[in-house]
C-alpha cells in the first residue's frame, strides 16, 4: 500500500530541517527559561544579561549536538538510546552555556550586570531538552502511525487472542512486534509471569495477570487461541511444564528462539522467528555463560581454519568464528556442496553484521574478514601441505570426522583412514606451518570406546596430545556427546519415521544419551580453545543423560500425536558397537574443573610407542587385515571393548 502524502512528509524530513528547527527553537527555551524565572517588573534590568545568553545558546547548543551524533539519526525509527542521547546533549549544553556566562560573569563584571540567576542554566536545560525532542518524538510517533495505516491495520480476518508467557526483555519485543504488525491479527490480552512482585503491574499497557498456573483458566476467561512463550533463557524443564499445561488447556504453543539461536544476532527479535515448540526447546539448560571478550581476544584478527567445514558442527564454528572477525576464515571439507552452502551464508552473514554494527561487539565490524572455500581430502598430505602454505592458517579447529557408529562398524578401513590418518595429516600439516592453536573435535564415545567409531576418536586424541607434547604449543581435544538436529542424528531420524505414520524405533528402552544444542556445544568448544595450554582433553559439562525413549516420546507429543495410540515406539535391540550410556572419562584419565564451570579437563593416557603403532594401523587399514587392526586398536586403547570380531565384519577402504 502507498504512504498517503502526509507520510511521505514525515518520512521526507531530513536532519537538515531538524538543525533549522534548533536554530530557532534553542534561543526560545533560552528566552522560555528567563520568562519562567523572573516575572515582568524582575525581568526588565535582565533584559541585556537575557538577550546575550539567548544569542549565545545556539552557537554553544548546535555544535554540542552534532558532536553528540544528533543530526546524523534517524529520527523516525528513534527508541531509548535516542532519548537518552537528547538528555546528555541537552544536559552538556546548559552545563557548558551555564560555566561560560557564570565565568563570564566572574571575570567582567561590568559587562554582565545583573548577572544570570544561578537556576537559569537549569531551567534552560529542561526547556532545551523539551524543544529538541518534542519535534523529533513527533516523528516518531507520526512514522509509527503511518505504519500502521500502511500494513493495514489488522489482518482481515478474525483476531486471535495471544496469551505471552514471560514479562521481560523478550516479552516487551513480542508485544511490541505484534503491536507494530496488527496485519497479522495477533491481539495480546496479557502476560504471565512467575515472579510474584510483578503480577497486577503493567507493561506497556498489558496487564501482568498471574503465574503460569492460571493459564488454563486465563485461556478460557480471554478466549485465548495461542500462547507465546517469550523466555529464551529459561530452562527446558520450565518449557516443558508450560507445554504440557498448554496441552491441557488445548491451547497452541509457540515460542521465540532460545539464546543460543540469537548470539550474535545483531538485530531484534522478529515476529518471523515465532515457531512451534522443538525438543531443543525441552532439553534447554540454563544459559552458559562464557567469556566472549577472551574468545574474541582468540579469534580477532587471526586466521583460522575449519576442517569439516560444511558439516553440523563445522558449519557452526565457521558461523560464530566470523562473529569475532578473524582476518581470515579457511572453510576446509571434501563435499562440495556443503561448503558451497555455508561460504555462501557466511558471505551473507559478513555483510549483514557490517551493515548492522550494533551491540557489544560493534567496535570490531570495522575489520574484514576473508572467507577461503577449499575443497581437499584431509588424508592427502601433498594437497593440507599446499593449502596450509597458501592460507597460513594460526589456528586450526579439526572437526572433519566420519561419526556414524554402526555405519562405521562396516566400514572399518575408511575409518581409520579418516578418522586416524586424517588427524594425523592435519596435525602434521599443523606443526610445519608453525599454527599456534589445535583443537580436535571429539567425543564421547572415545571414552572406554566399544565402536569402530569411538576407538578412533580415541586415537586421534592420542595424536593431538603427542604433538603438544612434542611441540610445546597448545593443541587440545574436546570431548562432548550428540548434539540435537546435526545430520544424521536421533532427531531427524524419528522425525521422518513420526511424518510416515512410524513406528518410530528404539534400540532399548534404557539406552542414554547425552545432549547439547549444536551453537551451544560450539560455544564451550571456543570457550575452551581458548582456555588450552597444551595436551589437555576438555570435556564439556552436558548435564544429565536422556533416555531415547523418552526423547522418541516428547518428539511425537511435540507432532500432536500420542506414543503407542497414534505412533507405535518399537524396540529392535542394540545394534554392534553401542553401549547403554556413554562416559566422561576413562579410569586411567586424572580430571578436575577448569575455571569455567561447565567445562572438565582431562589428561589422556601416554602412549610410548605411538607412531609406529599407528603406521602398523594404517598399513592394515590399506591391506584389509582384520586381525591386525584389532591387535593395534586394543595396543593403542587397552580399554577397547568390541562386542563382534572385526573378521565378522566388511572392510571398504576408500
Amino acid at each position: 500500500m502507498p504512504r498517503s502524502w502526509p507520510a511521505q512528509l514525515l518520512f521526507r524530513v531530513r536532519n537538515r530541517h531538524l538543525v533549522a528547527a534548533d536554530l530557532l527553537l534553542v534561543p526560545m527555551a533560552a528566552l522560555l527559561a528567563f520568562a519562567l524565572r523572573l516575572d515582568g517588573a524582575q525581568l526588565q534590568p535582565y533584559v541585556p544579561t537575557m538577550l546575550a545568553f539567548v544569542l549565545a545558546a545556539p552557537i554553544i547548543k548546535i555544535p554540542i549536538f552534532s558532536v553528540f551524533g544528533i543530526y546524523s539519526r534517524a529520527w523516525q525509527y528513534a527508541g531509548l538510546d535516542e532519548m537518552i542521547l537528547l538528555v546528555w546533549s541537552a544536559a552538556l549544553g546548559a552545563l557548558v552555556q551555564g560555566a561560560f556566562f557564570f565565568g563570564a560573569q566572574a571575570l567582567f563584571p561590568e559587562w554582565l550586570s545583573p548577572g544570570i540567576p544561578r537556576s537559569i542554566p537549569f531551567i534552560d536545560g529542561l526547556m532545551t531538552l523539551a524543544v529538541i525532542a518534542g519535534p523529533r518524538f513527533a516523528l516518531r510517533v507520526g512514522a509509527l502511525s503511518a505504519l500502521r495505516a500502511r500494513k493495514g491495520g489488522s489482518s482481515g480476518g478474525p483476531l486471535q487472542h495471544v496469551l505471552i508467557v514471560g514479562a521481560g526483555e523478550a516479552g516487551a519485543m513480542v508485544l511490541r512486534e505484534l503491536r507494530q504488525n496488527p496485519q497479522t491479527g495477533l491481539t495480546p490480552v496479557g502476560f504471565v509471569d512467575d515472579d510474584p512482585l510483578k503480577h497486577g503491574m503493567l507493561l506497556q499497557r498489558v496487564r501482568i495477570l498471574g503465574g503460569r498456573e492460571r493459564i488454563p483458566d486465563l485461556v478460557r476467561e480471554h478466549h485465548v487461541e495461542q500462547v507465546i512463550i517469550a523466555m529464551p533463557s529459561a530452562a527446558g524443564a520450565a518449557i516443558r511444564e508450560i507445554v504440557e499445561i498448554c496441552e491441557s488447556a488445548g491451547v497452541r504453543a509457540r515460542t521465540v528462539p532460545g539464546i543460543y539461536e540469537l548470539l550474535g544476532d545483531t538485530v531484534r527479535l522478529r515476529l518471523q522467528q515465532l515457531r512451534d515448540v522443538q525438543i531443543d526447546d525441552l532439553l534447554r539448560r540454563a544459559p552458559i555463560q562464557t567469556d566472549t571478550a577472551q574468545v574474541a581476544a582468540l579469534l580477532r584478527g587471526r586466521r583460522v581454519l575449519v576442517t569439516g567445514a560444511g558439516g553440523s558442527i563445522g558449519s557452526e564454528l565457521c558461523r560464530q568464528i566470523l562473529r569475532c572477525k578473524p582476518a581470515s576464515l579457511i572453510l576446509l571439507g571434501h563435499g562440495e556442496n556443503s561448503i558451497f552452502d555455508i561460504h555462501n551464508e557466511l558471505k551473507i552473514e559478513d555483510s549483514r553484521l557490517k551493515m548492522n554494527p550494533a551491540g557489544p561487539q560493534s567496535a570490531i565490524f570495522d575489520l574484514q574478514s576473508q572467507l577461503a572455500p577449499v575443497i581437499a581430502d584431509i588424508r592427502f598430505s601433498e594437497r593440507l601441505d599446499a593449502v596450509f602454505a597458501e592460507h597460513r592458517p594460526e589456528i586450526v579447529f579439526h572437526a572433519a570426522a566420519h561419526k556414524h557408529v554402526p555405519l562405521m562398524e562396516e566400514n572399518v578401513a575408511d575409518a581409520v583412514l579418516n578418522n586416524i590418518l586424517g588427524t594425523q595429516r592435519v596435525v602434521e600439516a599443523s606443526i610445519a606451518a608453525g599454527v599456534e592453536r589445535f583443537v580436535l573435535i571429539s567425543t564421547d564415545k572415545a571414552v572406554n570406546p566399544t565402536s569402530i567409531m569411538g576407538v578412533t576418536k580415541h586415537i586421534a586424541e592420542l595424536i593431538v596430545e603427542a604433538a603438544a607434547r612434542e611441540t610445546g604449543r597448545s593443541y587440545v581435544a574436546v570431548r562432548f556427546g550428540n548434539v540435537l538436529g546435526s545430520r544424521g542424528s536421533v532427531v531427524p531420524f524419528f522425525q521422518r519415521q513420526i511424518a510416515a505414520g512410524g513406528p518410530v524405533t528404539v534400540t532399548h528402552p534404557d539406552m542414554r544419551r547425552y545432549f547439547m544444542t549444536i551453537p551451544e556445544a560450539v560455544q564451550l568448544v571456543l570457550q575452551a580453545a581458548a582456555l588450552g595450554h597444551g595436551g589437555e582433553v576438555f570435556v564439556l559439562d552436558m548435564g544429565e543423560p536422556v533416555r531415547i525413549v523418552d526423547l522418541a516420546r516428547d518428539l511425537i507429543r511435540l507432532s500432536g500425536l500420542e506414543p503407542e495410540h497414534d505412533i507405535e515406539i518399537r524396540f529392535t535391540g542394540m545394534r554392534p558397537g553401542e553401549k547403554l550410556f556413554e562416559e566422561l572419562f576413562a579410569a586411567d584419565e586424572h580430571y578436575g574443573r577448569t575455571e569455567h564451570e561447565k567445562i572438565f579437563v582431562a589428561q589422556n593416557g601416554r602412549h610410548d610407542d605411538l607412531r609406529s603403532e599407528i603406521e602398523r594401523l594404517i598399513a592394515a587399514a590399506y591391506r584389509g587385515d582384520t586381525a591386525a587392526l584389532d591387535a593395534s586398536f586394543h595396543a593403542l586403547v587397552p580399554t577397547y571393548q568390541h562386542d563382534e570380531a572385526l573378521s565378522h565384519t566388511p572392510l571398504a577402504a576408500g
